[in-house]
């Protein structure tokens, strides 16, 4: 671990302005400020499945634990599972109290049907007032209430392991030319170019190449715009980003539908394929002794003249407005939000995330110097498909581009369809 370096408080402060903060809009909490507290120990439901970042959370439960203010009982569920059981948790008669999750759209969705605990008190504790503007803008309704504490943010790019590029006699592309000529080097050495991971229950990450294709062709605002329904899907801005993928379509492993992300990442890292569009998480299920090797490049650049953004999430917790342990809550809260509960977590796990407190070091690798440097640079930050957008209008996402990912020459066809279901999640 090594000092963060001052740099990163330039991309938090920035991340206002490339329009982030404005991802959360109308957000409401419930009025359960004023129930009571019945004690016991907070049930803390998350999403962090993959076996390091999972040892890392029992590290921060454990490190919580020892400070004597509070219990947690940590109940980790698979991240596929945990979406489709979101809405559920939050509503049930006798839900968890805390939740691993994501700020901005997301938290919206939910926030407006007053299902989320306000966490003022938390943001006026000597433990957040760091923070930077934007952050702070990305967890706040616009009633002014606080509804997320964020903890760490990632990046996505196109990963691959030095050492196969280097025995492959291949290097980092450096334009959208370089990476198609690229593909077709790799795949007359009979290597699977791109890896995908879009089947089983992650279909969701078909849509990062949506994303990237969409901001490098059309820009991070009509981007963010389309998926807040102010344009269609059947634009004709958006075939233009369907008449590029079709160009690095046959790159694509054949069983790019069919296995997880988890599955696909194995094989790249195994040598099956050559890379993979993905974000770093990946790496927390990644052998130890991998993880020097792992590399990765910016997805190539379309258009020159199209500002130049980055997916780069922002994770944390959020709590849900009928827990009976507000008290309790909060005071977790408290500590999630500190320089030490995120060393915590980066020690623990793979490293390859970045903390959101200022003071807070990072893992000081050459892979994470290379991805805070790879943020700095971008003229704007976007999410993720679904936390720029909702997690109900994900699936509209998944079902239209496994289709067309199957089907190119449909795309007429899937894009009408995905209007019409995208119609449906926004007319609610």
């Amino acid at each position: 671990m090594i000092n963060q370096q001052p740099s990163r408080r330039r991309f938090l402060a920035g991340l206002g302005a490339a329009g982030t903060a404005a991802l959360l809009s109308g957000c409401v909490t419930s009025g359960s400020s004023g129930k009571s507290s019945s004690g016991g120990a907070v049930t803390l439901q998350s999403n962090l499945s993959a076996p390091q970042a999972k040892a890392a959370m029992e590290d921060l439960v454990a490190a919580y634990g020892k400070k004597g203010t509070g219990e947690v009982s940590l109940n980790t569920v698979a991240a596929e599972t945990f979406r489709t059981q979101l809405p559920t948790y939050l509503t049930s008669a006798n839900p968890p109290d805390v939740y691993t999750w994501y700020p901005g759209s997301v938290a919206d969705a939910y926030a407006r049907k007053d299902l989320l605990l306000d966490l003022g008190e938390v943001w006026s504790s000597p433990e957040l007032r760091g923070y930077s503007k934007a952050l702070s803008g990305l967890c706040t309704a616009t009633s002014g209430k606080k509804v997320f504490v964020p903890t760490t943010y990632y990046w996505w790019g196109m990963f691959y392991r030095k050492s196969n590029f280097a025995k492959w006699g291949v290097s980092e592309p450096k334009s959208w030319d370089d990476f198609l000529d690229l593909c077709d080097k790799l795949k007359s050495k009979g290597i699977t170019p791109i890896g995908l991971g879009a089947g089983g229950n992650t279909a969701w990450v078909a849509s990062a190449w949506f994303d990237y294709l969409n901001i490098r062709i059309n820009g991070a605002r009509y981007h963010r715009e389309l998926l807040a329904g102010a344009h269609r899907f059947d634009d004709p801005e958006v075939r233009r980003v369907f008449d590029r993928w079709q160009e690095v379509l046959p790159y694509f492993d054949p069983d790019g539908t069919a296995v997880a992300f988890q599955d696909a990442s194995t094989s790249m890292l195994n040598g099956r394929s050559a890379m993979m569009l993905i974000g770093t998480f990946f790496a927390d299920a990644a052998p130890k002794d991998a993880l020097d090797d792992i590399d990765f490049f910016r997805f190539p650049v379309i258009d020159p003249k199209v500002p130049l953004a980055e997916e780069a999430p922002t994770d944390g917790y959020f709590a849900g407005a009928r827990t009976g342990r507000r008290d309790e809550v909060i005071d977790l809260m408290r500590f999630l939000g500190t320089a030490e509960a995120q060393e915590i977590y980066i020690k623990g796990s793979s490293g390859t995330v970045l903390p959101c407190h200022p003071d807070a070091k990072d893992a000081g690798t050459p892979l994470v110097v290379k991805g805070r440097k790879h943020i700095e640079e971008a003229a704007e930050i976007t999410q993720f498909f679904n936390r720029d957008s909702s997690d109900a209008l994900q699936p509209t996402a998944d079902n239209a581009l496994t289709r067309f990912i199957a089907e190119p020459k449909s795309i007429g066809s899937v894009l009408t369809t995905w209007q019409r279901d995208a119609e449906k999640i926004w007319n609610v």
